[in-house]
């Protein structure tokens, strides 16, 4: 059975870090994605890494604050985030498939998700 199980999320003030971690099960995958969503807004691509982390990828919005990192041994990705804006508070998803891609509906495995919450 594959699971995808987050942790790491939280409460944080504008300008703290945070990291969050992603462990799979059950198979390896080429490509692990972060994606986050807000309330009332729709599921958004934050972060992707291949399995050799040779490529990597962010969204604008994170670019020079998120780091996107794996460690292939532990079947984990991680989402380290810098310099939070209360405008990163979100559930975060941790997504994984074989073929690279931003979209999530590119991914049939996904965790629970994760809070984070940033205040201002």
């Amino acid at each position: 059975q594959v699971q995808l199980v987050e942790s790491g999320g939280g409460l944080v003030q504008a300008g703290g870090s945070l990291r969050l971690s992603c462990v799979a099960s059950g198979r390896t995958f080429n490509v692990m994605d972060w994606f986050r969503q807000a309330p009332g807004k729709e599921r958004e691509f934050v972060a992707a890494i291949s399995w050799s982390g040779g490529r990597i990828y962010y969204a604008d919005s994170v670019k020079g604050r998120f780091t996107i990192s794996r460690d292939n041994a532990k079947n984990t990705v991680y989402l380290q985030m810098n310099s939070l804006k209360p405008e990163d508070t979100a559930v975060y998803y941790c997504a994984a498939g074989s073929r690279w891609s931003l979209e999530t509906s590119e991914y049939n495995y996904w965790g629970q998700g994760t809070q984070v919450t940033v205040s201002s």
